[in-house]
């Protein structure tokens, strides 16, 4: 229940830095009125929601793989100290699971540009 409460308040304290971090995309100040009221104010609110979903993407992304690659060391390190003859093939295995974890943070990265620049 300990270990529990713990993962909590840790989640709790990622999701408040988020949103603390996200805030100056809300706090933007207003351009020149060359369009509409209405048109303006909505364009305020998409780009305010593009900079929110983007860190929030690449937030997830970056600490899913970090936690991922973490997980793999360990394991890897953990198998070859049991096994020290097969320390290439677990090294190997490592490796190209390190890479799969990095590309989907980098298609993370590109999913995030698309949405900043193209939507």
């Amino acid at each position: 229940m300990n270990r529990l409460l713990k993962k909590l308040f840790a989640l709790a304290g990622v999701m408040i830095l988020i949103l603390a971090l996200a805030a100056p995309a809300f706090a933007a100040a207003p351009e020149e009125e060359s369009q509409p009221a209405e048109a303006q104010e909505d364009a305020d609110g998409a780009l305010g929601m593009k900079a929110l979903a983007a860190g929030i993407a690449i937030g997830v992304a970056a600490a899913g793989g970090a936690v991922g690659m973490g997980l793999a060391t360990a394991k890897s390190a953990e198998g070859i100290a049991r096994q020290p003859e097969a320390e290439g093939k677990i090294r190997t295995m490592m490796m190209l699971g390190l890479v799969f974890i990095e590309t989907a943070i980098i298609y993370a990265l590109l999913v995030v540009i698309l949405i900043i620049f193209v939507l």
